[in-house]
């Protein structure tokens, strides 16, 4: 490279071949030139935001069954009819599986005695069934004796909408408890919950599993009792186009702003929020109204916000008229450790900072009355309070920082709209993202330092 470089000097310049110390310049320059490409291509925001691009040109895909996604690095598992022949599901994996319209499937655990464990389970039935408001899934999770750690459901609601249905199950440590508090076996079930009005065909399940380490610090015991319940201005600015993801594991990630898309009936949008310790999540859906205003369907478009495990924290849902409908989620308390000691479920559901989602879904019947779409979407996402430092642990999460927000997230994450206060967070931690890739601001210094003394040189 040396030669070919002192050869384009002569024939452009005429100048002769350079002595002494300019041909290490030359080579230093080059050599650091190609470091800080290198550099940069690898940095968090690079990869991340060439990935949010993939994302956003697949999303609303119709793969799987109802147009959901399944993660591309699951596990096929059988659930066992007895405890007895259970298989064993891993912390931070995910799985794919499959439930029958009767019975209970069972799966295992083998957890330690220092570490809170979540399992997930999004069911997916055929888009053709016909369900009932409160036909959905059950998951339980318990102890090697038959004791009970918890039990959560989720059905299908009002509208009658086949749409991939998300429950959590856990296992939680905690001194003052006398159960699933021991190291060993748990088992987790799977069932659903109106067997004799469900579908006959097997539903699609995609399963994860999760643990979360203990801090090193004995913290509050008790939730906050207080917070700011206030719902905050609209944001202002047109909306841009950020069409959803069709599954968790593909959701598109969005930060605070006002995003548009296209949802057809029966469909289900997945969108991905980082969400920091210490804020707030609001969140509104807007459907755009039909030609044909004459009809009715019932919670014709619901909002739900999960957290990092999947757990559903809140839900709204609305009619449709054919006319402008907004919908929108009541205020939640910031994101706080302590509130897991909360008695109200979407408080304790706050419990982690980490990769929110809010799913939105369009029910399948809106097409009798006004057509098979697709319909204009807007939503609409403001992150309240202020970002914290959250609970030092102890040891590692499974999956490896779930319950954080990646410096990748930070630099990638979009933002759109108006807004101020939680928006100068947002600047400002981006900032500290990037700072914090210190190597990269190094090389590009040390270019810039060479390339004066080379040019004093000359």
């Amino acid at each position: 490279m040396g030669r070919w470089c002192t050869a384009r000097r002569r024939a452009g310049t005429g100048r002769a071949r350079p002595t002494g110390p300019g041909l290490p310049t030359v080579f230093a320059r080059t050599a650091v030139l190609a470091a800080v490409l290198a550099t940069v291509t690898a940095l968090p925001g690079a990869t991340a935001l060439a990935a949010g691009s993939a994302s956003a040109r697949g999303a609303g895909s119709a793969g799987g069954r109802a147009g959901y996604d399944f993660a591309d690095d699951a596990v096929r598992i059988a659930g066992a009819s007895t405890v007895t022949g259970a298989e064993t599901l891993a912390a931070g994996s995910t799985y794919r599986s499959s439930l029958p319209r009767n019975g209970t499937l069972y799966y295992r655990l083998e957890l330690d005695a220092a570490s809170d464990a979540y399992v997930s389970v999004t069911a997916v039935p055929g888009s053709d069934g016909e369900v009932t408001a409160v036909d959905g899934i059950r998951v339980s999770v318990r102890d090697a004796d038959g004791g009970s750690c918890s039990v959560h459901s989720a059905t299908f609601g009002a509208a009658h909408s086949p749409r991939p249905v998300t429950a959590w199950g856990l296992r939680e440590i905690d001194p003052g408890a006398n159960r699933c508090q021991d190291p060993g076996t748990y088992y987790v079930g799977v069932e659903r919950t109106r067997p004799q009005d469900s579908p006959p065909d097997d539903w699609d399940l995609e399963i994860t599993a999760a643990t979360e380490p203990r801090p090193r610090q004995a913290g509050a015991t008790k939730a906050p009792e207080t917070w700011d319940s206030a719902s905050p201005e609209p944001l202002a600015g047109e909306p841009e186009r950020r069409p959803g993801g069709s599954g968790f594991a593909h959701a598109t990630l969005v930060g605070q702003g006002a995003w548009s898309a296209d949802i057809r009936p029966g469909q289900t949008l997945y969108y991905k929020v980082p969400v920091d310790w210490g804020r707030q999540v609001y969140a509104t859906a807007e459907l755009a109204g039909s030609p044909d205003a004459s009809g009715y369907a019932t919670g014709a478009l619901r909002l739900a916000l999960h957290n990092p495990v999947r757990g559903e924290v809140d839900d709204a849902a609305k009619g449709y008229t054919g006319r402008r409908t907004t919908v929108g989620l009541a205020p939640l308390p910031p994101v706080a450790y302590p509130n897991r000691y909360a008695t109200a479920g979407h408080v304790g559901a706050l419990r982690f900072a980490g990769d929110y989602y809010v799913v939105v879904h369009l029910a399948a019947q809106v097409a009798d009355d006004f057509g098979p779409g697709p319909f204009g979407l807007t939503l609409r996402l403001r992150l309240g309070g202020s970002a914290r430092s959250g609970p030092e642990y102890a040891g590692e999460s499974r999956p490896q920082g779930l319950f954080e927000v990646s410096a990748q997230d930070r630099v990638a994450a979009p933002r759109s709209g108006g807004g101020s206060g939680a928006a100068d967070d947002d600047a400002a931690m981006r900032a500290v993202a990037v700072g914090g890739i210190g190597t990269g601001s190094l090389l590009l210094l040390a270019l810039a330092v060479w390339t004066a003394v080379a040019r004093r040189r000359t």
